[in-house]
């Protein structure tokens, strides 16, 4: 059995532009394990669907005690390292930030996602100031440093997805984030909101770290994505999105119709137990 920095050590070896992380977000036990079984050389939670399945809306709306209780059945159902996205970091400072960490790793993960935008995001201040934001990357390296665990510490920040700014601005403004949050201490940055193939390309050019993107439907595929520079491609709340997306389909046609198509293919019974048993 790996140990915990074992596994931290590994997980930091897979973003490599060569082969880029491709991470099929998981939200429960059975969905990491279902990802485990694919191959897949990691687990990363996503907290939307995190935070939709344990009743609550994403976007800092989560317990913070929730969450790592999910977080540990989700390590504990796997072998592979796991990764958590924590929203904001669970505190309005920079402290708080830092017992989120320890508490985290408490229960075995050994990355996160740390994002820039405001805990109550408003339209003129959307995202934090780079510099506040550094303190609270700052304060997640030491506690990691503290445990003694080497945490992937992947900064996110939404300058894109949130359309700060004017268009034209917003590259610069994202290399200036990420000077900023790799000088305080972050192992990567995670740039959600982007899909072109230049802009990926100047994104990787320009950040002197793996660069994680969001992708989706219109995105380069992963391979494509590792040839622009990309080290992880991740699915973000997809996954969870596209499985209530079925629920919705199959309560309407019930309910509509009566009938029973949009269950056709449903993940076999017996599949699904047998790795709950830790059998497959």
């Amino acid at each position: 059995m790996t140990t915990q920095t074992e596994r931290a050590v590994r997980f930091r070896s897979l973003h490599d532009p060569a082969a880029p992380l491709a991470l099929a977000n998981a939200w429960d036990a059975a969905s990491a394990r279902l990802v485990e079984a694919s191959g897949a050389a990691a687990v990363a939670t996503t907290s939307a669907g995190v935070a939709w399945g344990l009743g609550a809306a994403d976007g800092n709306q989560l317990d913070r005690q929730a969450m790592l209780a999910l977080l540990e059945r989700v390590v504990a159902a796997v072998d592979l390292p796991v990764t958590a996205d924590i929203e904001t970091g669970f505190g309005a400072t920079p402290a708080d930030v830092a017992d989120t960490i320890a508490r985290v790793l408490a229960v075995g993960a050994v990355g996160v996602n740390i994002e820039d935008a405001h805990t109550e995001p408003t339209p003129d201040t959307p995202l934090r100031p780079a510099e506040e934001q550094a303190e609270r990357l700052s304060a997640a390296r030491a506690a990691a440093e503290k445990a003694g665990i080497p945490l992937y510490l992947n900064a996110r920040t939404d300058v894109f997805l949130r359309g700060v700014g004017e268009p034209s601005g917003r590259l610069a403004e994202t290399l200036r984030r990420a000077r900023i949050y790799l000088d305080a201490g972050a192992s990567g940055m995670f740039v959600p909101g982007v899909a072109e193939p230049e802009l990926i390309a100047e994104l990787a050019a320009g950040i002197d770290a793996p660069l994680n993107i969001m992708v989706g439907p219109v995105s380069p595929s992963v391979p494509e994505l590792g040839r622009l520079g990309v080290a992880r491609a991740s699915l973000g709340a997809a996954v969870a999105g596209a499985a209530y997306a079925q629920v919705d389909r199959a309560a309407r046609e019930l309910l509509a119709t009566g009938t029973y198509e949009s269950v056709r293919e449903a993940i076999d019974y017996q599949l699904i137990n047998s790795l709950m048993k830790g059998e497959g």
